[in-house]
């Protein structure tokens, strides 16, 4: 594995771990909320330089639907970033409170809460569809035969699945990113860690779904 595949694993498996904590506020607290994000949009921009040759091959090239909803997934990804940083600025109490900029909350709440919950499912999703841990999974199951290693992980994704649609409802999560409830709950009578693990189920239904949906567009583009 080269350094720079390295460097991008790395910057990859922080972004996921920044993203976990800031979806829990209440517990980590309004300052090192703000600081985490201020290093996931540094993160983000690494990301992205790191990944620079797929921007600059956006004009080049067929668009085939996987294409499509992949480029469309990243562009959404950059608005929802780009409300987190807007709003993130007119709400600061902490790391920018220096700013001039006074009122606007409501709107800056409404905005960031939109931003959040959407960027948390869009980055899930554009996780799975570059997720190769399946595959690797499979190659570690060693001598069991190709039909029972498929069974075996559609039943992990299945389980796990589950368990991220449950989190999903038992959270609220939807109602968040249609705004029908703009004060997010973070069940602070639940331990942390049970907390991190329904989001982290949750994060992983998106992955597998995203996963999934990349695998059946590209079997459907091979046919095609």
């Amino acid at each position: 594995m080269n350094p720079k595949t390295i460097r991008k694993i790395a910057v990859d498996v922080a972004m996921t771990f920044a993203l976990l904590l800031l979806m829990n506020y209440e517990r980590i607290g309004g300052a090192a909320h703000e600081w985490i994000g201020i290093g996931m949009l540094a993160l983000f921009v690494i990301h992205h330089v790191l990944n620079g040759k797929w921007s600059r091959n956006l004009r080049k090239g067929k668009y085939a639907p996987l294409r499509v909803i992949q480029t469309a997934v990243v562009a959404l990804i950059l608005l929802c970033m780009l409300g987190s940083m807007v709003s993130g600025m007119m709400l600061s109490r902490h790391a920018l409170s220096f700013l001039p900029i006074r009122g606007g909350n409501s709107f800056a709440r409404k905005l960031h809460m939109l931003s959040a919950y959407w960027g948390f499912v869009l980055m899930s999703l554009h996780l799975g569809f570059h997720w190769s841990l399946l595959p690797g999974m499979a190659k570690r199951l060693g001598k069991t035969s190709s039909e029972a290693r498929k069974w075996v992980l559609r039943g992990i994704a299945a389980l796990f699945g589950g368990c991220g649609a449950y989190a999903f409802v038992k959270h609220d999560i939807g109602s968040y990113m249609l705004l029908k409830n703009q004060f997010a709950s973070f069940a602070l009578d639940e331990p942390t860690l049970r907390y991190l693990l329904d989001y982290t189920a949750v994060m992983g239904l998106f992955v597998i779904a995203g996963h999934y949906l990349s695998e059946a567009l590209r079997k459907n583009g091979r046919k095609s």
